[in-house]
């Protein structure tokens, strides 16, 4: 079996569509995501119900889970539906390793994301440092050093 036929099988077999990043990257709904992104294997960009945009020249490690949903409080029969959320990410930002950015979250410019960072529903202004678990959020971390470099 060539390359294409093995795509073609895995795609098929888990009901996941081809991706422009690599083909263990989880692609589900429609998500708008600009040029320039690199997205590691085995994240996951879940944007079915909701809007999610990333935008120009983000870099998004492996194993990171960008979802727009929660279902807990369907799951334990306090809600009859799920609950859905935009995410926006704006341009150049960096997600680390083993990061969950969930719905309801808004990720300004030039902002990273440490590895195995929880990012809550929020907004997050350009240039901040979120890390940790809980986030720890450092506004304008980056901002003198973007700002000087151009």
């Amino acid at each position: 079996m060539d390359k294409e036929e093995f795509l073609k099988s895995f795609c098929d077999a888990t009901d996941m569509k081809r991706n422009r990043f690599h083909p263990l990257v989880w692609i589900n709904g429609d998500p708008q995501i600009g040029k320039n992104v690199y997205i590691g294997g085995m994240s996951e960009v879940y944007a079915k119900g909701a809007k999610v945009v990333i935008g120009d020249n983000c870099d998004i490690a492996s194993f990171v889970v960008i979802n727009c949903s929660d279902s807990h409080k369907r799951t334990i029969g306090l809600s009859e539906q799920i609950d859905r959320k935009d995410i926006i990410i704006e341009n150049n930002v960096y997600i680390g390793t083993q990061s969950f950015v969930g719905g309801g979250t808004h990720i300004g410019h030039h902002s990273v994301i440490g590895a195995g960072t929880i990012v809550p529903k929020g907004d997050y202004p350009p240039y901040s440092l979120i890390v940790g678990n809980p986030a720890v959020v450092k506004p304008e971390y980056y901002k003198q050093q973007c700002l000087n470099k151009k």
